[in-house]
């Protein structure tokens, strides 16, 4: 059966001859074979290191804008589930990979992920050589890239790269952010969390709504009177796209809510942007962090944890009298969460919900519900 699924896997791989051309910002391309739907598609590049977990991956609101190449070799060998998304849809602005699996082997599957990228409208190249990709856009930086499978003319190609905006103060956030307030979770809840929602995981939700919390999800323009109206226990600053230099609007409101001293946890975007209303600065960074296996360090209890990341922005490591460092990346000693001293409010650069990754980090929640009981 094994041999079949990849004897199958290589014929369809055949049966994919509509050619697809990707190029880089710096005039490096690579040619393949389309995948999804026939188009083109621009966004800055990135790279993902996890192994599993790519629909989890492709649905997470803060990969918005982004062509993302999966360095897995195969992509799509269990299909696809419906129960297994981050949000309503694909983020993701296009996929790269070696192989795109067009027959899945799960009987829990839904769909194929060729059907998944056809019904989502979204433009992919496979047959690339990800490792000669990855090594490539790991030294020379990440930078905007274009795919397309409807035209191979790398003049015309550049022009609409050229006009594609750089990620470096864009504002991405009001773009996924939830259009109407909602809820999650039971009214008898013993505890309520608002959530200003930034790009918010549905994994997040789940894990505050496991630990008895009824979530109330705001728009990312919401103000602090409106959140505080609703008589939160605590509040969540959730992970989200784009550059946190460009958005001060939401800035100005972490601000006021830790004026409220209402318990805060910040993921992500959440981090920096809780940082930037203590008076840090935010880079963007040479690659990002992506993936399900970057060691981080507590450096409260000493512990060390391997964290799901997603993000191409982080925190300046400047002295600031505010603020706390609790944890740090132990590839390239960035900082990886901060406490606000004097106030309930902490967060992390990493994704604790870990969903796809290890759980070693879920402690966080448990932590946000303590400072929420004091």
């Amino acid at each position: 059966m094994f041999c079949q699924t990849l004897q199958l896997d290589y014929f369809c791989t055949l049966m994919s001859t509509t050619q697809a051309v990707l190029l880089l910002k710096d005039g490096t391309h690579f040619t393949g074979k389309a995948i999804g739907k026939i188009g083109t598609t621009t966004g800055e590049i990135c790279f993902n290191t996890g192994m599993t977990g790519y629909q989890e991956v492709f649905t997470d609101p803060s990969y918005f804008g982004q062509i993302l190449v999966q360095t897995n070799v195969h992509i799509g060998n269990y299909g696809t589930n419906l129960t297994e998304v981050e949000s309503g849809d694909i983020k993701i602005s296009g996929l790269v990979c070696s192989t795109f699996a067009h027959h899945q082997s799960r009987k829990m599957a839904t769909s194929s992920i060729d059907d998944y990228f056809v019904n989502n409208q979204v433009v992919g190249i496979q047959n690339i050589d990800t490792r000669q990709l990855v090594r490539h856009v790991r030294n020379k930086g990440a930078m905007n890239g274009i795919i397309s499978s409807e035209f191979t003319d790398l003049v015309q190609l550049k022009a609409l790269l050229d006009a594609t905006p750089d990620m470096d103060g864009l504002e991405l956030s009001s773009k996924v952010t939830t259009k109407e307030f909602y809820t999650t979770g039971s009214d008898l809840s013993a505890y309520k969390v608002a959530v200003l929602d930034f790009g918010v995981k549905r994994t997040m939700l789940k894990c505050l709504n496991d630990r008895d919390a009824l979530c109330g999800v705001f728009n990312a323009r919401a103000t602090a009177k409106q959140i505080m109206d609703w008589k939160p226990n605590g509040v969540l600053i959730s992970n989200g796209p784009g550059d946190p230099s460009a958005m001060q609007y939401a800035v100005d409101t972490v601000k006021e809510l830790l004026d409220n001293d209402v318990p805060m946890f910040g993921i992500c975007l959440g981090n920096q942007l809780i940082g930037r209303a203590n008076s840090m600065n935010t880079f963007k960074m040479h690659n990002g962090h992506r993936g399900l296996n970057h060691p981080v360090k507590n450096l409260l209890t000493g512990h060390s944890e391997i964290t799901t990341q997603n993000h191409g922005f982080a925190l300046k490591n400047e002295p600031n009298d505010k603020i706390e460092v609790t944890h740090i990346n132990l590839n390239d000693d960035t900082i990886e969460g901060i406490r606000v001293k004097g106030k309930k409010a902490f967060c992390v650069q990493y994704h604790p919900e870990s969903s796809p990754g290890p759980h070693d980090s879920r402690y966080l929640f448990d932590e946000f519900f303590l400072s929420m009981k004091a």
